[in-house]
């Protein structure tokens, strides 16, 4: 079993955090304050890359994504205008960033689903949170 355990995927094992810790929740408000409380804490997102080409296309709010390649793993970075947002991308960059494109390639995003949100967003964000998603994928199959 153990050595099931340290053959999974890096994403898959953060994937899995991620649902336990929003587990720990019996009511949405607490893991709405628990996403908003990651939104928080992202890193300042530079003004000079908040340009046309790193607008994530069809979220609701304002978003921005970067990506850059080092050392063999995707590092991102982003920010958006609204709270929840800004939370929503948290719990990605906890998922994804700074793994290999091998990693995130051979995952996928049902760990969402399990968190509870297809269910708990409205259609805009669930579409918003669509796209960011893709846009993470899509920059690891450009790398993989």
């Amino acid at each position: 079993m153990l050595e099931n355990y340290t053959n999974m995927n890096q994403v898959k094992e953060r994937q899995e955090e991620l649902v336990e810790d929003l587990s720990f929740f019996d009511d949405w408000e607490d893991k709405y304050d628990y996403v908003i409380s990651l939104g928080k804490s992202l890193p300042k997102f530079p003004e000079e890359k908040k340009t046309a080409e790193n607008i994530v296309r069809g979220c609701q709010s304002q978003v921005w994504f970067d990506a850059s390649f080092e050392d063999g793993k995707l590092h991102f970075i982003a920010a958006s205008d609204a709270l929840i947002v800004s939370g929503l991308i948290g719990l990605l960059l906890k998922a994804y960033n700074d793994a290999t494109p091998a990693d995130i390639v051979n995952s996928n995003a049902d760990f969402i689903i399990e968190m509870g949100f297809g269910n708990n967003l409205s259609a805009t964000r669930a579409t918003g949170l669509k796209s960011m998603i893709d846009f993470i994928y899509k920059t690891a199959q450009k790398y993989a």
